[in-house]
Parts: structure tokens; sequence; C-alpha cells
């Protein structure tokens, strides 16, 4: 299977000595020229089960997890809409973190995956706390957030609500803001009509029904959580990765939040032939060497 060969490939990396980076890089070859040289050596593959455990929270859904122990800083992943802990992204991250040692987790938000909870109930605000949750309650010690599409926006929002507990952060077409932005850009008369039927059918080749579907409560809670329209109180080093390709979320969105941030070490990423998901075997190399130099820092 094509999966299972980049979890071994992300699994075979070590970890180089240092990366020089650009404010804005194109590419991982772009990446791999800055590098010091070194020849990588590869590790043996090998694969540590992890158990899948529950997070119980007075009045909220529990929270599905798997937890791999390990060295501080921890990774976290932080999964995009309608995504879960077992897609090839957060599978090759648990693989990377194995062979280095390092601590892991991956969830499933409230209302999806093998968590608790109604999905149709669901907010962009309710899953804030569920990403606080992991922090708090089954994190150890200083973490890493890598979020995926919507999980970027949740991860700037984490950032800012435990300074001292994230370390760094790394977005993967960061969605920030984006289904306010993109509901903002419909006529009055679209906007009436998702108001009045209580839903927004937004096409997409990514989902097996042609679309995804919005609940119109969600667009407006969300709107409480928007971001870019003024600075970004996030202290630590970001990296924002993102596919020129992308016809979800466009790249320049990343610009947009690298501008926002007001952190001092930011680099934007971008690799000129990837598309939304950024999942194919060099995106997920250039994801675990971000990762790697962050641990290093």
């Amino acid at each position: 299977m094509a999966g299972a060969g980049l979890l071994a490939s992300a699994a075979a990396l070590v970890r180089p000595k240092s990366w020089d980076w650009a404010t804005i890089t194109f590419g991982l070859a772009a990446l791999r020229s800055r590098r010091i040289e070194r020849t990588p050596r590869r590790l043996p593959v090998c694969r540590w089960r992890t158990n899948l455990s529950y997070l119980n929270r007075p009045d909220l859904p529990n929270l599905a997890y798997k937890k791999l122990k390990g060295k501080t800083p921890g990774v976290i992943f932080i999964p995009g809409y309608l995504s879960n802990m077992n897609g090839t992204k957060a599978m090759a991250i648990e693989e990377f973190c194995k062979s280095l040692g390092h601590a892991y987790i991956r969830f499933d938000y409230a209302g999806c995956g093998n968590s608790g909870g109604n999905f149709e109930e669901c907010t962009l605000g309710k899953w804030r706390k569920d990403v606080l949750s992991i922090i708090d309650d089954v994190a150890e010690g200083p973490q890493i957030l890598v979020g995926s599409s919507l999980g970027g926006w949740l991860m700037l929002h984490a950032a800012i609500a435990r300074p001292v507990k994230v370390a760094a952060l790394i977005g993967i077409a960061t969605a920030a803001d984006s289904v306010v932005a993109k509901f903002n850009q419909l006529s009055v008369e679209a906007k009436k009509e998702i108001e009045v039927k209580g839903v927004w059918k937004v096409p997409t080749k990514y989902s097996d029904d042609g679309f995804y579907v919005f609940h119109y409560s969600f667009i407006k809670e969300a709107k409480l959580h928007c971001l870019l329209h003024g600075p970004i109180p996030v202290m630590c080093p970001v990296r924002l990765l993102h596919g020129m390709k992308d016809d979800v979320i466009p790249w320049q969105t990343s610009m947009h939040v690298a501008n926002r941030v007001i952190s001092t070490d930011v680099d934007v990423i971008l690799r000129k032939n990837s598309d939304h998901r950024m999942k194919e075997k060099d995106d997920i190399k250039l994801l675990v060497y971000t990762i790697d130099d962050l641990i290093d820092k």
C-alpha cells in the first residue's frame, strides 16, 4: 500500500543537525539545499502499537486519543474538518516520533471518529476546548502542535491560550478564518437561504459526497474565533506549509497568517505542485523534516 510506504519513509528519517530557514522557501528541494551536508543514516522501521484511550470530561463528550510516551517536546496532531486521528499525516508523524523516541498524541474531536458527542452540535469553540483538554490533561511538558487545515486555525488559538505549554506550531494548509471568509463572499440572497435551510453545502473533491456540509450554527459561532483582523499574539516559532495547487485554502492565507503572527521566527514554505491535503511522499518528508528542526530548537 502507498500509505505504508509513506510511514516507512517517515520512520526511517534521521535528524539533521541544523537547518537554515528562509522566510519563504519553495519546496523540499530548496530546503534540502540549505541543510548542512550530511548523508542520512537509515534506521530499521519498527511498528509500535498505541492503544486507544479516552479522556473523560465532566459535562463534555469523551475524547478518543492515542498517546505515545517519549521525550519532550512532544508532538500533537490536530486534524482538519471531518477528519480524524487515522489519516496519512497523523500516522506518518507517529512513526517518525517513534523513531526519535519523542512523545506524540493524535486524537478525534468531539462528534468525530471514536470520540463521543453529536457532530451536528459541534462548533469551532467546542473543538477549541477539545484541543485545550488534550494539552492540559493528556500531554506532558512542552508540545509542538501540528495543525492540518482547520486544525491550523485551532493550533493558533491553542498557542494563544497556552503559551507556556506550546513550544512551536506547524500549520499544513492553515485554514484560519476560512469558513467565515468564504461565507462572507456569498451574496445576501445565498446567505439568507443558508440561514433558512440551516446548512451550507460546499463542493469539494475530498469528500465521497462531493461536498462538505457546514451547519449555519457552526458558521455563526466560528465568527467569534476569527484571528486575521489584527495581530495574532503567538510568540513561539511558526512554520506554515502550503501547496500552491490548493483549491480549498489559497496559499496566500498562510502568507496572511505569517504577517499577523507577532513571532519573529515565522517561515512560510510553499510546494509548487502540492494540493490541499499535502500527503504525498515528498510532502510527508517536508513535514517530518520540519518537525525535526523544531525539536532541535
